[in-house]
């Protein structure tokens, strides 16, 4: 006969639920209610402790998540992701993918969710997200389908991949070493991974065709129209256009980017063809072309500039005013590269006639500066900031950072070694990334002065709540009272039942507690539940694994999971609304798979 739980286990239980309560219905933000969380926990224990302990025990319980290891590691690995972006050292892989979604877009999703699982089978999968989820970001940006609607099933299809393997993630290797300890033979790395295997038969479809489909569509608004802007592209010898048509290239470049010059014949080094797209567009179209929209002496002194002071280069609009020296002029008789070490990629014109300048030396090519136009300007912010003033233009808001591609292999090779080593077990995760990222500081792959952009408070406070609610649930006995009342109705279940319960309580355990906490509790009492019930014990304890692996149903059950939530601007009730038809897809499929496989 189970015996009533303590008031402290009472107190973690209403908890727990009010807080997910409030989460699901959205009214209050995630960091309010996070910090309400742990206010109510820090009060509470402060003034009724748990037994054998001192209050000041309790406010170091409810705290304790600001310092824990997993905090740390997800911050560190989101300022790896930033440093990735900023060096646009995963441009080359969001291309290649970009193609194969402009080809479909469902295709490109299904190809996404099957290269996601297959890695996290044999990489750990929470350097698997860190590596792709920047990818997807940039797609997104890039026009393929919103972040908001890709990172739930990405994360997904990574998480039950990592489920396949033994080392696919550190809960699967701690319920193997405790069924170890129990007396259990040793499982191989892909003992159990046909399983899985089946039942991602059953998972794909619904992360591929169904999960998009109900997640909202989080993108910000664009406002206003992308502006346009013209310029002259030139052919050089580098460039990979020479001898081809204007025609045979348009296929390989932006939508936003289109060619004004109707010329039919093949390209010649030295011509000038006139180009329009949006800021996005051109530097896409002149990466993919290898030509140039200004001259190569000034991006060479610029960029030269840039190394030697540790600036940032800069792409800023700037709108010309009445009083500017460079109404009616061209870009090439502006002087602008001479006198400001500036290089301006290209001009936007209002909505009137383009005219042109006859007099130049491509006559026909070059527009005239008027006033309202707007000039795509690049170089440092010193001199962009000279240049407005003395030439009378209105900089405008939303400078972009061009990427530090100097620093690109390098911010592969930190994010390479940090995966690396975490894969193989050489140092926890939290380590591994905690020192890829202070060499990201080190090396100038990301400023520390910008930090700040590539953390989430929101994910932060997130990620403190879920820790002091996890160990108030474990040191309070709630955890141990439920097993209890769990293994005292079973003897009356079929097989299949048995391990669709054990595999619930431990998610249970694992998306309101921890991975870790689940594993810890759930692998022994499943052992003597087999023990008591005369089962095998294999299956049960896999039920306990593969529960603990089921943590798609709130942001708080696992790691990849916060790092997802800023990106795509999640709320809690996404996470429900998609996760939970998974938990119970899932549950039903490996219960099944399980008596099937083990004759039960």
């Amino acid at each position: 006969m189970i015996g009533i739980p303590s008031f402290h286990a009472l107190a973690a239980l209403a908890v727990t639920i009010v807080m997910f309560i409030a989460f699901a219905r959205g009214r209050m933000s995630v960091e309010i209610i996070s910090l309400l969380t742990i206010a109510v926990i820090a009060v509470g224990l402060y003034f009724f402790p748990l037994p054998l302990t001192k209050p000041e025990d309790g406010l170091r319980l409810a705290f304790s998540g600001f310092g824990h290891y997993a905090l740390i590691a997800i911050c560190s690995l989101m300022i790896m992701g930033r440093g990735l972006v900023v060096t646009g050292a995963l441009d080359p892989a969001a291309r290649m993918l970009e193609r194969v979604w402009k080809l479909n877009t469902q295709l490109g999703l299904l190809v996404s969710l099957l290269i996601a699982f297959f890695l996290s089978m044999i990489v750990n999968d929470t350097p698997v997200l860190v590596l792709l989820l920047p990818i997807f970001v940039q797609l997104a940006a890039r026009g393929a389908m919103p972040a908001s609607k890709t990172l739930i099933p990405l994360n997904a299809a990574v998480l039950i991949g990592g489920m396949a393997t033994t080392i696919g993630t550190s809960t699967n290797v701690l319920v193997v070493s405790i069924a170890r300890d129990l007396g259990m033979p040793p499982m191989s790395v892909f003992h159990y991974t046909p399983i899985v295997l089946a039942a991602s038969l059953v998972a794909l479809p619904y992360l591929w065709l169904v999960m998009p489909r109900l997640l909202p569509d989080n993108s910000v608004e664009v406002t206003h129209v992308k502006r346009r802007f013209f310029s002259l592209l030139r052919v050089n010898e580098a460039s990979g256009f020479v001898g081809k048509t204007i025609e045979s290239m348009r296929p390989q470049l932006p939508a936003d980017f289109a060619f004004e010059d109707k010329n039919a014949g093949p390209l010649e080094v030295g011509q000038r063809i006139r180009v329009s797209g949006t800021h996005e567009a051109l530097e896409d179209a002149i990466r993919t072309l290898r030509g140039q929209v200004a001259p190569a002496w000034v991006l060479d002194r610029i960029s030269r500039k840039a190394s030697a002071s540790g600036e940032d280069v800069l792409v800023v609009e700037m709108a010309v005013t009445s009083d500017s020296r460079l109404l009616g002029r061209t870009l090439s008789t502006s002087g602008i590269a001479d006198l400001y070490s500036t290089a301006v990629l290209g001009i936007h014109k209002p909505e009137r006639p383009l005219p042109i300048h006859q007099d130049s030396p491509v006559a026909g090519k070059e527009l005239v500066i008027q006033e309202g136009d707007v000039l795509l300007a690049i170089g440092l912010g010193e001199d962009l900031a000279e240049f407005a003033q003395n030439d009378g233009l209105l900089m405008l808001d939303g400078a972009k950072e061009m990427p530090r591609r100097s620093k690109a292999l390098l911010a592969l090779g930190i994010m390479g070694g940090s995966i690396a080593t975490a894969s193989i077990g050489l140092f926890p995760i939290a380590i591994a990334a905690l020192g890829g990222a202070i060499l990201m500081f080190v090396t100038g792959c990301v400023k520390f002065d910008r930090v700040g952009r590539a953390l989430s408070g929101k994910v932060i406070v997130l990620v403190a709540a879920s820790i002091a609610v996890g160990r108030l649930i474990l040191e309070s006995g709630a955890a141990a009272w439920l097993g209890s009342a769990l293994s005292l109705g079973l003897q009356y279940l079929p097989p299949a039942a048995i391990l669709a319960v054990i595999m619930l309580f431990v998610t249970l355990l694992t998306n309101f507690a921890s991975n870790a906490a689940a594993a810890t509790i759930g692998t022994p009492i499943a052992f003597s539940i087999a023990s008591q019930l005369g089962l095998p014990h294999e299956p049960l304890i896999l039920a306990v694994l593969f529960g603990c692996n089921l943590c798609y149903a709130t942001p708080i059950a696992y790691q990849t999971n916060m790092l997802i939530m800023a990106e795509g601007n999640y709320k809690f009730s996404d996470y429900i609304r998609t996760g939970l038809p998974l938990v119970l897809l899932m549950v039903i499929t490996l219960s099944i798979l399980l008596v099937v496989s083990y004759g039960m």
